[in-house]
């Protein structure tokens, strides 16, 4: 056995070498998803006049074209009435009929009309018998608005209606004290086969709000290939015009926690991204600069970019936030990971950097949590960056930056930030490894990758090269040393080779480190670079 083992090795190092890594072409990936939710701004009052609205301004403002397109329908649309037949029975006063020959209470109007724009459209449901309707922000308490024991349901019910986007709460699986991997996964399969079934695509939002580490679980869960899942509470509670709420007011400090709790690089790639919530841009409570750092800060994390905000009330200044080209670029970035705090000046002073697809490019935000300017300052070398020479240009402003001899300072405003992005040349840390492969009966194929070298930051980027001949994308589990492990998603790339970007930690010392690929039979795992 132990001859096999090594003549499978040979074959596979010989397999590696077959295209060199500089001409491997990235794999398209899902971006994080970029839209609109129903809830920050309408709460359970949700219904087909104010989606229309809502809809209706997004087209005709600079904000499709920028990008979003997702019109999210979130609690409330539904009092949690079934048939006989355990079909959802819709109010159909709050949903009626759009266009002439449709019927009143039939959720596919209000898909058409959104299509018609050339939008897509969300809706929502609990992973629990019971929904959030069951906790009414505004209105009588409604039970039964969740889908348990109806996933299927509920799921092909979505997808025959049209509907491209599902939330799923957590509040009645919270009630009965479920498991969430279990429940999301049970979920996931259940919309695998209502698309089988419809040939219909639904995009997957789980909303647990960070109970029991979804950053572990949520990648490929249930063989999902793309979804997002929350990873914190609400950053301000609804506040809806007209409603017993208005003196509710989002924070810098909530907004901030928000982004903290989001941080879990080593989970967020390939199509799996981590949420900290919609965004509250255009809500009370931030002030102008505090909503350039939010938007700021949601892109370097690579986050879902979703208003809660009414668009019919945006101003300009808040538009141009929303639909900054260069800021959207950096969320929407080829590569799918999030930024990576890579030093600080002082308490409070921060440098993150994000990783870009393109070579010897990143993402970087000076970061001033006090409520004193401050001057701030870094190197090329914190970024993995060489050479003095750099172009440097401020996102928000558009101005090239003043950068010399591979140094960066400024003066950052209280409570503010400095985005940049910066072009040069990557340290010469790159290193290329082919595998060492076994075969394991009872787990399925392993792809083995050991005394890999730690890179001398807290973080490396890495470059999956494979080949995945399948018309099906391929989740294969990660583990890398002792960390808990993840899925990475491989799109199929026919008989050509292509790659991925994940973040990991090579925290053992010198070239101790090593990375496991379990089920690695469903792609060709074929070389790593580290960087």
């Amino acid at each position: 056995m132990e001859t096999w083992n090594r003549w499978i090795a040979s074959a596979i190092l010989a397999m590696g070498t077959i295209l060199p890594s500089s001409a491997q072409e990235l794999a398209t990936i899902p971006l994080p998803p970029m839209g609109w939710s129903s809830w920050n701004s309408f709460s359970n009052t949700v219904n087909s006049a104010n989606v229309v609205e809502q809809a209706k301004a997004i087209h005709e403002s600079e904000l499709q074209k920028a990008g979003y397109v997702y019109v999210n329908i979130d609690e409330g649309w539904w009092l949690g009435d079934r048939d006989q037949q355990g079909n959802i029975v819709v109010d159909a006063k709050s949903w009626p009929a759009i266009e002439p020959g449709e019927r009143d209470g039939d959720m596919s109007n209000i898909v058409r009309y959104i299509h018609s724009l050339g939008l897509k459209a969300g809706i929502y449901t609990d992973a629990g018998k019971d929904g959030c309707s069951t906790y009414p922000d505004i209105g009588p308490a409604y039970f039964h608005t969740g889908s348990e024991g109806h996933y299927e349901e509920d799921f092909l019910r979505f997808a025959e209606w049209g509907f491209d986007y599902v939330k799923v709460d957590w509040c009645g699986g919270y009630k009965e004290n479920l498991d969430p991997a279990v429940q999301y996964a049970e979920i996931a399969r259940a919309i695998a086969r209502a698309e089988a079934k419809t040939g219909h695509k639904l995009y997957y939002s789980i909303c647990d709000w960070g109970k029991q580490s979804p950053s572990t679980w949520g990648a490929g869960i249930g063989g999902a290939s793309q979804a997002i899942w929350r990873t914190g509470g609400d950053i301000v509670a609804p506040v809806v015009v007209g409603g017993p709420h208005t003196e509710r007011k989002a924070s810098f400090e909530a907004m901030l926690r928000n982004f903290d709790a989001n941080y879990h690089p080593e989970a967020e790639h390939t199509g799996f991204y981590n949420d900290p919530d919609m965004m509250v841009l255009g809500m009370p409570g931030l002030n102008a600069s505090e909503n350039k750092l939010h938007m700021s800060l949601w892109a370097m994390a690579a986050a879902p970019l979703l208003i809660g905000a009414d668009v019919t009330k945006l101003d300009a200044n808040t538009l141009a936030d929303f639909t900054n080209s260069d800021v959207i670029a950096i969320d929407q970035d080829a590569a799918g990971l999030q930024a990576v705090k890579v030093g600080e000046n002082g308490p409070g002073l921060e440098i993150w950097s994000k990783f870009l697809a393109r070579s010897g490019e990143r993402a970087v935000l000076l970061l001033n949590r006090t409520y004193f300017p401050a001057p701030m300052h870094m190197d090329w070398k914190d970024l993995g960056l060489s050479g003095d020479h750099a172009e440097v240009k401020d996102v928000w402003s558009g101005d090239p930056a003043v950068a010399v001899n591979g140094h960066y300072e400024a003066t950052v405003p209280a409570h503010d930030g400095i985005l940049l992005r910066i072009k040069s040349s990557e340290a010469p840390v790159v290193k290329h490894y082919t595998p060492v492969s076994q075969s394991n009966r009872m787990s399925g194929a392993e792809t083995h990758f050991v005394h890999l070298a730690q890179t001398g930051s807290g973080w490396s980027q890495i470059k999956i090269s494979y080949r995945n001949a399948s018309p099906q994308g391929a989740v294969v589990d990660l583990h890398t040393n002792d960390h808990g492990g993840t899925r990475v998603a491989m799109p199929p790339t026919g008989n050509a080779t292509r790659s991925v970007w994940i973040q990991v930690q090579l925290d053992q010392p010198g070239n101790e480190n090593r990375m496991v690929f379990s089920n690695s039979g469903r792609a060709s795992i074929l070389s790593l670079d580290v960087y």
